[in-house]
């Protein structure tokens, strides 16, 4: 075969004829545009046009593309090695990945299990509290969670996410069953009603015994809705669950790491869990890598009983190269000073959106952190939505009735600007012509 460049009609061709999209059908093609090269904020397509990305390529490049840091990072590690075996090995990278994690994670959370995807961390952590409660002498297999939740699109991440509203309901007799307490309704910044909690805690209480584990999103339940929920039920559910001695799991694949305002979204409740999930952000967007947290009481007592170990080890475990940008990356977090880029963030984000307020077929309009959404009030067609968006120099990807942005923490107030104007035309557009 050539190694010459391919056309982009050639990459085209072969993409419809041979690659499979995430959530996309080989008879009916959504739009595809082929991207050239990515640099800070911008998307360069192969057909000429620049976009501003507005998604941080599914809320994983925070301090944008092309880094020259991370590049630097990457670089340096596979000129040394780019992968060894995580059995029997350890190096650098790892450990001083590690390191930050335990230092900036709520407190308490000291053992760190890596691997090489978010929902691969949500299996983990599933895994180590059903093997926490083998080590106890006790068989507990199922999740208590919350309705409208995501977890991942792996066998038992699907099974704690949403069995009716969620993405995998056609699996549904191919998955253990768990159990759903009712989504919480008080909203981050409205009254907060004590009953809100009053689903959960009823079937915390009736089923006890038989629960592993408590799995939820705090603050922020993301491909389930964009909805953010009041602290206080996430604060409820950590006291629940401590008092009776049940792991609390908190998936913070889409959340860890600054999108909230806080550098963990557990952190608006001031609660600690007793494992947490991280993704998506870790490596900022460079490589694939995910980490699984815990506290030494539950990984001590998984190893004080047979067989001993923690029945989990991916191939790529604690990839050198991935570590080493993980680890540049959230030193850049702390140099860039996230917060206040956070913050600039949200405030760009409430002035842009709040046009959007007016227009007729809008529901609602949130921001929190750097997350903003706008939701419909009836589904968005991505064939006719895509295109819009990229014909006004914006990249976004809507889904359902949700149109959300998760911009690259390095944006300026004129990127956020020009994201926000283009959404804003877009909607009028393709509301006046439906």
């Amino acid at each position: 075969m050539s190694t010459q460049p391919l056309s982009m009609q050639e990459i085209l061709r072969i993409d419809q004829q041979h690659i499979w999209h995430p959530y996309a059908s080989f008879q009916s093609h959504n739009p595809l545009f082929v991207v050239d090269r990515a640099e800070g904020v911008h998307l360069h397509l192969a057909s000429g046009e620049t976009l501003i990305d507005g998604m941080s390529s599914w809320w994983s490049t925070l301090h944008g593309y092309n880094h020259p840091e991370l590049n630097a990072a990457a670089q340096a590690q596979m000129g040394k090695m780019a992968h060894v075996m995580f059995g029997g090995f350890t190096h650098e990278p790892a450990a001083r990945l590690a390191a930050h994690l335990v230092r900036l994670s709520p407190d308490g959370l000291n053992k760190v299990f890596f691997s090489d995807s978010g929902s691969v961390a949500v299996e983990v952590a599933l895994k180590m509290a059903i093997q926490y409660w083998h080590a106890k002498g006790q068989t507990r297999t199922r999740m208590l969670t919350i309705k409208r939740g995501y977890h991942g699109d792996t066998f038992a991440a699907m099974s704690v996410c949403d069995p009716v509203t969620g993405m995998h309901t056609l699996f549904s007799e191919a998955i253990m069953p768990q159990l759903f307490a009712e989504q919480p309704r008080c909203r981050f910044d409205g009254h907060w009603d004590e009953k809100d909690a009053d689903s959960f805690l009823q079937l915390l209480e009736t089923h006890e015994q038989d629960i592993a584990a408590v799995i939820l999103e705090p603050i922020v339940q993301g491909t389930g809705g964009m909805h953010f929920y009041h602290p206080n039920y996430l604060k409820t559910v950590r006291e629940a669950t401590e008092a009776r001695g049940i792991p609390l799991i908190a998936d913070e694949i889409a959340t860890g790491f600054g999108r909230t305002g806080r550098l963990f979204a557990c952190e608006h409740a001031d609660i600690t869990p007793d494992i947490l999930c991280l993704g998506k952000t870790l490596s900022a967007g460079y490589l694939t890598l995910a980490a699984t947290l815990c506290s030494d009481t539950v990984a001590e007592t998984i190893c004080s009983a047979e067989p001993g170990v923690f029945m989990h080890g991916p191939t790529f475990m604690g990839n050198p190269t991935a570590c080493a940008v993980a680890a540049r990356s959230i030193e850049l977090l702390e140099e860039h000073h996230w917060a206040s880029q956070v913050q600039n963030l949200e405030r760009a984000l409430q002035r842009g959106l709040a046009p959007c307020r007016d227009i007729a077929g809008v529901r609602e309009v949130r921001v929190l952190g750097g997350i903003g959404v706008v939701e419909m009030d009836e589904p968005v067609d991505l064939k006719l939505w895509q295109p819009a968006f990229v014909r006004h120099g914006i990249w976004l990807r809507p889904f359902g009735r949700l149109i959300y942005m998760m911009p690259p923490y390095i944006s300026t107030e004129d990127d956020i600007a020009r994201l926000c104007e283009g959404l804003l035309n877009t909607l009028k557009e393709q509301l006046r012509a439906a």
